[in-house]
């Protein structure tokens, strides 16, 4: 007998409090984002009857085209690549992006959202493993960027965002969290900035990813099933979240 959207969420839920509770943390510490990227807004419906309120998605043609027939009470994220000449309709559907991968695209995202007389919190992509087929800022280039964010008005970084290697293996995915949480210690003292979130785990690892610190994890496949598979070579470089 297949289980239930709702008895996957519980089951995700059970796993994240389980998870905190290794580590010490509150489960109010954690935010959720639900995976929705090629589901149906049947499947979003679903889940948010389940309780669910906040909804990721990684393409920005796909979140236009769904958004407007799912319930109007949940909140959307941004969690894919984005491309600044999608920007400006970004800024109109999410309320957070996960993905910000360079200093033109965090630029790109405070002119639209100047224009739109809206404000974005962000997470800056850092690419921890230094993965080529990665997207994600280099750490060295960490700094850089986030003394030249003070002098933009419409996006606040909130924090960081990583993806380890894939590795079927759960705890090999381990270092790569804690480097990140490391990393965003260190950025903190030397700059000034907060970085409270970080948004890192997924279905395979989110688990992992809350013991070493995340406070956002995107879990897809967990809450809504296995996506179709595609043809070799049909999936994008770098395609983010989960």
């Amino acid at each position: 007998m297949t289980d239930t959207v709702q008895e996957r969420v519980e089951r995700v839920q059970g796993a994240i409090a389980g998870a905190c509770a290794r580590a010490g943390r509150r489960v109010a510490e954690v935010g959720l984002v639900a995976v929705s990227k090629t589901h149906g807004p049947e499947a979003v419906q679903a889940a948010a009857a389940a309780g669910l309120t906040i909804f990721g998605e990684s393409k920005v043609q796909e979140a236009a085209q769904k958004i407007p027939q799912c319930p109007g009470r949940i909140e959307w994220h941004m969690i894919g690549h984005l491309q600044t000449n999608k920007v400006r309709h970004a800024v109109t559907l999410f309320r957070m992006i996960h993905s910000v991968d360079s200093w033109k695209l965090l630029e790109a995202i405070d002119r639209a959202c100047g224009e739109d007389g809206a404000r974005m919190p962000v997470c800056l992509e850092v690419n921890v493993s230094g993965e080529r087929s990665k997207f994600g800022i280099p750490p060295a280039e960490v700094p850089g960027v986030l003394e030249k964010s003070a002098g933009l008005g419409r996006v606040q970084v909130a924090g960081l965002m990583t993806m380890p290697p894939f590795d079927p293996e759960t705890e090999n995915a381990r270092p790569f969290f804690a480097r990140l949480r490391e990393l965003r210690d260190q950025w903190r003292a030397e700059t000034g900035f907060a970085l409270e979130q970080l948004s890192m785990g997924m279905t395979q690892d989110f688990a992992v990813a809350i013991e070493e610190g995340a406070t956002w994890v995107r879990i897809g496949s967990a809450i809504f099933g296995e996506r179709p598979k595609r043809e070799k070579g049909a999936a994008g470089v770098g395609e983010e979240g989960e």
